[in-house]
């Protein structure tokens, strides 16, 4: 297999990058050594802002190993149903991970499940575990999507761009290659190449602006689970238009729509209204404690004058 991977504009020509690595024998595919630094990353910023804002650490790290496993379970349940036209004949492939195919709304559902889940059990607020988690979140988000750049994958469109990635096509999959690309096929070497949107870079990208947007608006907060919401949201506009642009959609069964490309645009619309609608919230209880405190005080200092003259007779 041909191992090269090149982005043409930019003059940037990677020969040997390998889909895994032997260690004592075992092959060990970067998809999941990428994965495994984004989520360990992930736990330990989570631990850190717990720490930050002193919560009980205990519950992030119980949260962390239930997170990865209902998460990886949830990323890949989401992956094969709506990609089951594939797996209804190959259901092995269903256990091969090694393959790629985790969905991260997949994974995302199934974590806040868990949360809300643990967080009633331990009578602790979910939405503060979700603020807490969002950094930690995003940035495993950002770091994991290498593991496709790795694997081929999650790839968009035929494209003359200045970030146009060239992969060798006998190390892609077939169902991924559309006409556009097979029409605009580059002769390198003597090995055909397809030329696309490395769609993997734009959305680690756009998680890095989250995360930097994130960081500075973690002081803003007015009301637990805002931060999450303002991630939801934000990720919600890259995914959006991220996935408009690749091969590889997950569709809803008999109806074509892409199911991310979906679930991204209602994201990133409802969440917004939900940010606004809590800050108003949250707004008007501050007033009604500043008019409780005022009444207080004027009380307080009726029934002194009240005492004066009580005295004073």
């Amino acid at each position: 297999m041909n191992y090269a991977i090149h982005f043409p504009k930019l003059g940037i020509h990677l020969q040997h990058v390998g889909k895994s690595v032997s260690v004592f024998g075992f092959e060990i595919a970067y998809y999941g050594i990428i994965i495994g630094i984004g989520m360990l990353l992930g736990i330990i910023l989570a631990v850190a802002e717990a720490k930050k804002t002193k919560q009980n650490t205990e519950h992030y790290f119980d949260l962390a190993i239930y997170g990865i496993i209902f998460g990886i379970i949830g990323a890949r349940i989401y992956y094969v149903i709506f990609s089951w036209d594939y797996y209804k004949d190959h259901l092995l492939s269903i256990f091969n991970l090694r393959q790629g195919g985790l969905a991260i709304y997949g994974g995302i559902i199934a974590a806040v499940i868990v949360i809300i889940v643990y967080a009633g059990r331990q009578k602790i607020s979910a939405p503060l575990i979700l603020d807490t988690i969002s950094i930690g979140l995003v940035t495993g988000q950002m770091i994991g999507r290498w593991g496709n750049f790795f694997n081929r994958e999650a790839f968009g469109e035929y494209t003359k761009g200045l970030f146009a990635m060239q992969l060798p096509i006998d190390a892609v999959r077939a169902s991924d290659i559309t006409e556009k690309m097979r029409t605009h096929i580059v002769m390198l070497d003597d090995m055909s190449y397809i030329q696309v949107h490395p769609t993997f870079l734009y959305e680690s990208i756009w998680c890095l602006i989250i995360l930097i947007v994130l960081v500075w608006y973690h002081k803003k907060r007015v009301f637990k689970g805002e931060i999450f919401l303002l991630y939801l949201s934000l990720y919600g506009v890259g995914r959006f238009f991220i996935e408009g642009l690749r091969t590889d959609q997950l569709e809803f069964l008999f109806t074509g729509w892409p199911v991310s490309q979906v679930l991204a645009g209602v994201t990133a619309i409802i969440c917004p209204f939900l940010i606004v609608r809590g800050r108003k919230i949250q707004e008007r209880r501050k007033k009604r404690k500043k008019r409780r405190q005022e009444e207080e005080r004027e009380l307080q200092e009726t029934e002194k004058i009240l005492e004066e003259i009580e005295e004073w007779k």
